[in-house]
């Protein structure tokens, strides 16, 4: 089944976390604020990484829009890993993908811890 735009997940949802008591931030990045969201006209994306407040970890990966089914693997090998958002921040992304909608979410997300 295909959706348009895409969409491609894995792990819990914002609900499920606040359901489950979890201490967790989101980080949010736009596929307009991307170079090559911008290259490729494709700007209404987004990617949303969920984490854990204090351990880091990440609980969740959400992304909707243009390539959304190619960009999840990323992500998913840190999940899988039990791996922290700090991940995409030490890690090269090549310019300009929307890959580095990891790096900006990551960004983003530990920006709001404060």
């Amino acid at each position: 089944m295909r959706t348009i735009p895409q969409i491609s997940f894995i792990g819990k949802t914002e609900e499920q976390l606040t359901e489950e008591d979890v201490p967790y931030e989101v980080g949010v990045a736009y596929y307009r604020e991307i170079a090559r969201g911008q290259i490729s006209g494709h700007t209404d994306g987004r990617l949303k990484l969920l984490f854990h407040r204090q351990t880091l970890e990440l609980l969740g990966i959400h992304i909707f829009g243009e390539d959304a089914t190619e960009l999840l693997h990323i992500g998913q090998a840190v999940f899988l890993l039990k791996g922290k958002i700090t991940y995409f921040i030490n890690t090269v992304f090549n310019y300009p993908t929307l890959a580095e909608c990891y790096k900006a979410a990551a960004f983003n997300g530990l920006n709001r811890l404060g």
